[in-house]
């Protein structure tokens, strides 16, 4: 038997499933994903669909080349390519503002809308260590707002809107961090603040630490390696090397939260695992059990430089993603809808199923879900089935029925039985169901 590959699964219908793991119910992703197309929508988003492949340079340029998603887990392939010609390198998309930022630069957005304010749901692709909440195939729900404005009342809206969706959604516990990595001449007194701080600890330092410090110092603060963790707390906090312009933009940040009620902490190791971020950085985290240390849901900020990096013109942006596999682990049980059919209608004979393929038609046109096993069976058998699929109402059709013009409703969930005129058979059960 072929089963999925490492680190990736399917995500199954409640009903046809014996996994244990909730979390792996399709029925909670598209819960988070409809509460989400509804927050856009009051916020003024639009969607966007990119390639789940492009171009590795994107990634190499706009994500970073030193970061941990281009040096260890992206996936890239040489694609085929003919007249002995060397096929491009491609790879599938590790995350999806520098394909956004690529799209607003290739078709031109910017003549079209001052800001365009776009939004996309869809998996992304990195090879990390599974572990609980983590997938190499995994899903993402982001918005990037891409246009003139620096304003620091955009990063709040951004931020306003992902707290909304997860409170909405139901997620305990929420906790939202916030900091900020300045502009390029603050980071650059930062880095050299790191390098001449951990100078002489180099041997104390993880290797990849040791990478970093050469390559990007910024990124050690990201590291989760343990023999780092009091060389980083030692470090002194980018809050120490922001110019008045920064200082002024994450300080109205923080106003626009507290006049939002959105309670926040400062977090002054929080950087980011990405190279195109300006500013504004912030991440939201749930201390639910049901997700254990892996608690990061969603994350962003601004990233005014990254458009001009792949060769925009000068675009600021805002942007975040939150991750849906994580975020349905901490969904409660009553957050959860049942995909169960409300009617199942049950024929007796050859005839009666002929004018049971109209009902289940009219049905469906009116909005109802409903089921027609096409098998001959016992009334018994048929209503045993019925309950099998968790239908709500059971509509039986006979020759009796058919002569009378009276049709036997059944409401399953209450094991309570009526007969209907046939001419009204489907506002009593619209009338029922509520």
């Amino acid at each position: 038997m072929i089963r999925t590959a490492a680190y990736t699964r399917d995500l199954l219908p409640a009903s046809l499933s014996n996994d244990a793991d909730a979390s792996a119910f399709i029925h909670r992703f598209q819960l988070v994903e409809r509460i989400a197309q509804d927050w856009f929508r009051r916020y003024g988003f639009q969607e966007i669909r990119t390639p789940i492949f492009e171009r590795t340079e994107l990634f190499a340029r706009g994500v970073g080349a030193e970061t941990d998603i281009v040096t260890k887990e992206m996936y890239t392939w040489r694609d085929r390519a003919g007249d002995d010609r060397e096929g491009e390198s491609l790879t599938l998309r590790p995350e999806s503002t520098a394909p956004v930022a690529r799209a607003y630069i290739q078709h031109q957005m910017w003549k079209h809308v001052e800001t365009a304010r776009l939004y996309y749901i869809g998996p992304q692709f990195r090879r990390e260590r599974g572990q609980r909440g983590r997938y190499r195939q995994f899903f993402q729900i982001g918005a990037e707002v891409l246009g003139s404005s620096d304003h620091p009342a955009v990063d709040v809206e951004g931020i306003e809107l992902v707290m909304g969706v997860l409170a909405e959604a139901g997620v305990p516990d929420l906790e939202l961090r916030l900091n900020t990595v300045g502009n390029a001449a603050s980071r650059a007194a930062f880095v050299a603040a790191i390098r001449a701080a951990l100078a002489n600890h180099l041997d104390a330092l993880s290797e990849d630490s040791r990478r970093r410090y050469e390559t990007n110092p910024l990124r050690i603060l990201d590291s989760k390696a343990e023999q780092d963790q009091p060389l980083i707390a030692a470090l002194p906090p980018i809050q120490d090397f922001l110019d008045d312009e920064c200082r002024t933009h994450f300080d109205t940040v923080r106003r626009y939260l507290d006049a939002a009620d959105i309670p926040y902490v400062v977090d002054a190791r929080l950087v980011r695992g990405l190279d195109y971020y300006t500013k504004t950085v912030f991440e939201i985290v749930s201390h639910a059990p049901s997700i254990g240390s892996q608690n990061a849901l969603a994350g962003g900020g601004r990233y005014d430089g990254l458009v001009e990096t792949l060769g925009g013109p000068p675009t600021r942006g805002f942007g975040f993603a939150l991750g849906l596999d994580r975020v349905v682990l901490t969904l409660p049980a009553d957050r959860v809808p049942e995909d169960r059919p409300a009617l199942f209608v049950i024929h007796l004979g050859e005839v009666a199923f002929e004018r049971a393929l109209g009902l289940v038609r009219e049905a469906r046109r009116a909005g109802l879900s409903a089921l027609l096993d096409p098998t001959p069976r016992s009334l018994k058998s048929a209503l045993r089935l019925a309950n099998k699929l968790g239908a709500r109402f059971a509509l039986i059709l006979g020759d009796t029925e058919l002569t009378s013009g009276q049709w036997v409703l059944r409401d399953l969930a209450r094991a309570e039985q009526t007969t209907v005129p046939a001419d009204t058979w489907l506002h009593h059960v619209q009338t029922l169901r509520g």
